[in-house]
């Protein structure tokens, strides 16, 4: 195989605001900027949310006016909830944002208090005002293939909601497996006429890896046409509302997985291991859950040679 993945980072975001501990802002500006150095070129820094709220997302206003006088290649984009947010990410100077709702009622209203129609027409506000001021803006569907208050979802569901973003003007669509359930099944059931209906690059896939089933999805979604995956370095993150439900699919796993194939994602390998094994440390953790990142570590301390 000689295509080519994209990936789209989630670590920095969605991936430490699960973590009971807050990185310093030091260590955050680290992080993305080592990502960006090893090659990755869309990354979700932060966002723009209450700090009493989400104390792990503070000050994302100091990190994106650090990256930007680093002059650091790459996109980065910061979740925006509301309008007050969005004002907040135009006096930053962001360029870029990202938007999410739910394909499930119970969720929308247990994660931001509204129905989705409610958050759509916020949405839309936001979208007009991005537009206004050239910002690019990402959406992201959650619960796409199941919630933990109404179960599975039929696909008729989120495909309603991802038309309504595409509708709305946004370029990409993100189909979020918020509490990993999705299957090969489940993904053909709804990225192949999720495809049809909008087309592989106006969307992009991100899958939890509750059940071990994250890569072989990923790899579904791939044979589908979809070439856009979200991942979070470590394997950091979560969903609150699942007892028990474990992180995202590992941004190491994910590489190596495609890079075996000879499908390249334009990511280091090597220096992405280096950068979350010193994570790692950083976080006061002696391993993260990415198994590709734990095969590394322990070829490193055995000198073998698979991974130098």
């Amino acid at each position: 195989m000689n295509d080519q993945i994209r990936l789209f980072e989630v670590g920095p975001r969605d991936g430490l605001q699960n973590e009971k501990n807050s990185l310093s802002i030091e260590d955050r500006f680290w992080l993305v900027q080592a990502l960006a150095r090893a090659g990755v070129s869309q990354i979700e820094a932060g966002s723009f949310v209450r700090a009493d709220r989400v104390p792990q997302m503070a000050d994302s206003d100091r990190l994106h006016g650090a990256l930007i006088a680093k002059g650091l290649p790459g996109d980065f984009f910061y979740l925006v909830p509301n309008e007050v947010g969005l004002d907040r990410a135009i006096q930053a100077g962001v360029r870029s944002i990202a938007v999410f709702t739910a394909a499930s009622e119970s969720f929308n209203q247990r994660n931001i208090g509204m129905s989705i129609q409610q958050s759509l027409d916020g949405i839309s506000k936001i979208i007009s005002t991005a537009n206004a001021h050239g910002i690019k803006v990402r959406g992201y569907v959650s619960t796409a293939f199941g919630c933990p208050f109404e179960g599975r979802m039929d696909p008729s569901q989120p495909m309603k909601v991802m038309k309504a973003l595409i509708d709305l003007g946004i370029p990409q669509v993100s189909i979020g497996d918020t509490i990993g359930v999705a299957s090969v099944k489940g993904v053909d059931e709804l990225v192949r006429p999720a495809i049809e209906a909008f087309g592989a690059e106006r969307l992009a896939v991100h899958f939890h890896d509750t059940r071990g089933t994250a890569l072989v999805n990923s790899f579904r979604a791939f044979e589908l046409g979809i070439r856009t995956f979200d991942a979070s370095v470590g394997g950091l993150g979560g969903c609150p509302f699942a007892p028990g439900a474990s992180g995202n699919l590992a941004t190491e796993d994910l590489v190596y997985f495609f890079k075996e194939m000879g499908v390249e994602s334009g990511v280091d390998y090597k220096k992405l291991c280096e950068l979350s094994l010193e994570l790692a440390r950083r976080m006061g953790k002696t391993v993260l859950s990415s198994r590709a990142l734990q095969a590394y570590q322990a070829n490193c301390q055995r000198q073998s040679v698979w991974d130098s």
